[in-house]
């Protein structure tokens, strides 16, 4: 799995994916910063990161697109699936490869903490409890992308995909307040990755939801898994 990762982060910066990435999201990251928490006079860092979902939704495709799509397009595919290595090493080789390079994105927020620091007391309760759900949130949609890169071998498709995929699971609430049965309207309720997002940001620490984002990501990592292995032995 190293060597998988090693070349996954050498991959990002030489692509420039990873330029790119970081840019743009350092870039909107620093706007909602400056709009929500510096203009408001407040040190508490919550509004911007309410905000910030819709910024992990449209850019985490930019980062799954071509982990596996890529291979297959390049038929390179073929030489890692019978490589002496495990799918499962494979897999999270590249997924962790990818949340390492969200994490460093995400890390911003330290930055930003110390600008808050000379302006009063930073609130690191908050700004923790909400890097903490944002790690996770990006843990579960990276994983969702991933499997979405393996189905395709065109990257602009895998990322157009997983775009759809990611907006149409942030309109989930909107989709339950349409609706008459209580029943589905619940169990849609339930799986719905905003509302529990949001719920950190306002100061619950909910234990379900940390379990639901990490069982999406192991869940969707199986699921790519599972499309390798099919692959190799198709």
């Amino acid at each position: 799995m190293g060597a998988i990762y090693r070349r996954e982060i050498g991959a990002y910066f030489t692509s420039g994916v990873a330029y790119v990435f970081l840019t743009v999201f350092y870039l909107l990251s620093g706007v909602f910063f400056y709009n929500q928490v510096l203009l408001s006079g407040y040190t508490d860092t919550s509004p911007m990161f309410s905000s910030m979902f819709i910024i992990v939704l449209f850019l985490i495709p930019i980062l799954t697109m071509r982990l596996l799509s890529e291979e297959k397009k390049n038929r390179t595919d073929q030489g890692l699936l019978t490589a002496p290595i495990s799918l499962w090493s494979i897999v999270l080789g590249k997924y962790f490869a990818a949340l390492t390079l969200f994490i460093v994105a995400e890390s911003i927020v330290f930055v930003y903490a110390m600008i808050l620091s000379y302006l009063g007391t930073v609130v690191w309760a908050s700004l923790l409890g909400n890097y903490f759900a944002m790690l996770i949130l990006g843990a579960a949609f990276i994983a969702i992308g991933v499997f979405i890169s393996s189905l395709t071998e065109n990257q602009m498709t895998s990322a157009v995909i997983s775009m759809v995929v990611l907006f149409f699971l942030y309109l989930f609430d909107s989709i339950t307040n349409n609706l008459q049965n209580e029943t589905i309207k619940k169990m849609i309720a339930s799986l719905s990755f905003y509302t529990k997002y949001i719920e950190f940001t306002q100061g619950v620490f909910n234990l379900t939801s940390v379990l639901f984002y990490l069982s999406t990501a192991f869940l969707f990592n199986f699921f790519t898994v599972r499309v390798l292995e099919k692959r190799r032995w198709g």
